[in-house]
């Protein structure tokens, strides 16, 4: 199993989010990486690769340019404001809302920031765009392999990235690498291929990059966004448009949902996937569905309950579907267990699809 591993993952490291309306020790570290990277060597799964550079231009069949040359010198213009800057942060604190304008792009920096992010709480740090960059050729290599014969190569990208969309980050997402991987393939010859999302919360800049789009399949299964971030996607009604009417699935499941609701939720997805007909299946890997995860944690309950036994359930579910398959690391934030559950999930794929470590 081939695993490309980010290792410009540890240059993008926030000190601090704003976190349910409180400025908090950032959740999204590089210790989340680096504790799967400890576990696949330590369980002797998969082999760690460094990938090579992605072309740009693949990134501009999911991105906007400008946005993608926003994030690469947005830096630059932070220190530029105050060279104190350097010691900081860079958070959004405006955004052009409802009835304000957003088809000119401001020259104040700060207004920039509003105009290419979804919330306050995905800070911009020195080493950003260098990571999340690196995070996009993971996911493109991996998307390569799997078309040249492999059943199943994974993306292991830090920062995540299903919440970006195509001009605008957040959720801790910068560059959505599982629409990268999805349009790899494409662009490599796959006639259809469909991303599974796995993740607590709704990779609604997936969603949003594919929407009306016929040719990649959208599936999530997620928090209730009546109460779970993002909050304003992820709906069962929204269903695609245009081209791409009846090629988003959304399974929202409320709050405190358990595993067996979980995985009825997944059956469901695996009889959308069977019938998409798909060459290739990108599964967007959150493991924040687990039972002590901080960040989906409310009223005593975390994720949808999911522990290393349910993970590894769901890594046979997934390799029984016999469909070659990239896996794109998202989010989970409980450090102390992420890397064991990561490698339970791809451990029991290697098992139950027969294939070597």
């Amino acid at each position: 199993m081939k695993i490309f591993f980010n290792e410009l993952h540890s240059t993008h490291s926030a000190r601090q989010e704003i976190y349910r309306g409180k400025m908090v020790p950032a959740f999204e570290t590089p210790a989340r990486q680096s504790a799967i990277e400890q576990a696949l060597k330590a369980r002797g799964l998969g082999e760690l690769l460094t990938p090579m550079q992605c072309d740009d231009a693949l990134l501009t069949r999911v991105h906007d340019r400008d946005y993608l040359n926003f994030l690469e010198g947005a830096w630059a213009e932070w220190i530029a404001l105050d060279p104190a800057n350097a010691d900081t942060e860079a958070f959004p604190a405006v955004w052009p809302i409802r009835t304000l304008r957003t088809d000119i792009v401001p020259d104040n920096f700060c207004a920039k920031l509003g105009r290419y992010s979804m919330d306050s709480g995905s800070p911009l740090t020195s080493g950003t765009w260098r990571a999340a960059r690196r995070g996009a050729d993971c996911a493109a290599a991996a998307a390569r392999v799997v078309h040249a014969g492999e059943p199943i190569a994974v993306a292991l990208a830090r920062p995540p990235g299903h919440h970006a969309g195509a001009d605008f980050f957040g959720g801790y997402c910068f560059i959505n690498h599982a629409a990268v991987a999805a349009q790899q393939l494409r662009d490599l010859g796959a006639a259809h291929v469909t991303i599974l999302d796995v993740d607590y919360h709704h990779g609604n800049g997936t969603q949003a990059i594919f929407y009306e789009r016929d040719d990649v399949t959208f599936i999530s299964i997620h928090g209730d966004p009546r109460t779970e971030y993002p909050f304003y996607l992820g709906h069962a009604d929204e269903q695609g448009a245009g081209a791409g009417e009846g090629f988003n699935l959304n399974l929202p499941l409320k709050h405190g949902s358990g595993p067996d609701v979980w995985f009825e939720a997944l059956d469901r997805a695996c009889d959308a996937i069977r019938a998409s007909g798909c060459d290739a299946l990108v599964v967007s890997l959150g493991l924040d569905t687990f039972a002590d995860d901080p960040v989906s944690s409310s009223a005593g309950f975390a994720g949808f309950g999911l522990r290393a036994p349910e993970f590894a359930q769901m890594g046979r579910v997934l390799a029984a579907l016999n469909i070659p398959t990239v896996v794109v690391f998202e989010g989970g934030y409980a450090s102390e267990a992420l890397g064991d559950n990561f490698v339970e999930v791809l451990r029991a794929w290697q098992v139950e699809g027969g294939l070597t470590a």
